[in-house]
């Protein structure tokens, strides 16, 4: 008897100790890099998590399939978030499985290396299209389908603190990003949804690494505070937080973590 109450005890201890436990979130961009890791903790933590993916579907369901593997429910979705249909696509598949969202993670993202003088109408719109329209689309999406009292974070980016030749566009659509989610904040906040954005400096992510040398990335390395770049782990766990109880006095915020980047 008194080794079934101790199993008893360390079961219910750890479901009660899951940040997340019967949370269901939608993370974006989640088949790689930051979204995968991010969509990996919140399913460590108790969330059911739905995988989004534009292009790598093989990889979000190997991803998804890890997830339910290590007993919680997960599900790979395709969707183009720069569509409006792809956000309602990712609510509807959400609600369909799980009844609900309370976490949404806008973390799917387009970059670009260019002079502004150089950037040409299609290349800036795109940028755009998924940066800014994709996070727009899906507050506006989040205003009448997230749970009260839910959790949205949205990826920024620590260059929209500096003035870095070739990012103008890029930045510019970060920019952006951080102003909808404060004054999103402000418009949802009644409902007791807070609404965040996290700014990662230069983190070891496959689309970050490409193209670039050991000397361009020990140089931004020795940029920052912590003397390294970072790791999508730092930046998931900076987006559990906020994702989190422990976060709900915190909205309209952004974060950075960037080991000190800027």
């Amino acid at each position: 008897m008194a080794i079934l109450q101790r199993c008893r005890y360390l079961l219910f201890s750890k479901t009660e100790a899951m940040m997340l436990n019967n949370k269901v979130a939608i993370v974006t961009g989640a088949s790689r890099g930051i979204g995968e890791k991010i969509a990996r903790i919140f399913s460590a933590e108790g969330a059911n998590v739905i995988v989004n993916y534009a292009f790598n579907r093989l990889m979000a369901e190997r991803i998804a399939g890890e997830l339910r593997s290590n007993g919680h429910d997960a599900v790979a979705v395709g969707a183009d978030v720069s569509k409006p249909q792809g956000i309602k696509t990712l609510f509807d598949a959400a609600i369909d499985r799980f009844g609900r969202v309370d976490i949404l993670v806008n973390n799917a993202g387009g970059i670009l290396y260019k002079s502004i003088h150089q950037t040409t109408d299609e290349e800036f719109d795109r940028v755009f299209d998924i940066n800014v329209k994709g996070v727009f689309y899906a507050l506006r999406e989040a205003a009448a389908r997230l749970s009260d009292g839910g959790r949205i974070i949205n990826l920024s980016s620590s260059v929209t603190r500096l003035m870095l030749p070739t990012y103008g566009t890029y930045s510019a659509s970060k920019a952006a990003v951080e102003q909808l989610t404060r004054v999103f904040a402000k418009e949802i906040g009644h409902r007791g949804i807070t609404v965040n954005s996290v700014s990662p400096g230069p983190t070891n992510t496959e689309l970050f690494m490409e193209g670039k040398s050991d000397e361009t990335v020990r140089h931004l390395a020795s940029m920052a505070a912590l003397k390294r770049i970072g790791e999508p782990d730092d930046i998931a766990r900076a987006v559990l937080l906020l994702a989190s109880d422990d976060a709900a006095w915190i909205t309209g915020q952004n974060l950075g973590v960037n080991g000190g980047f800027a």
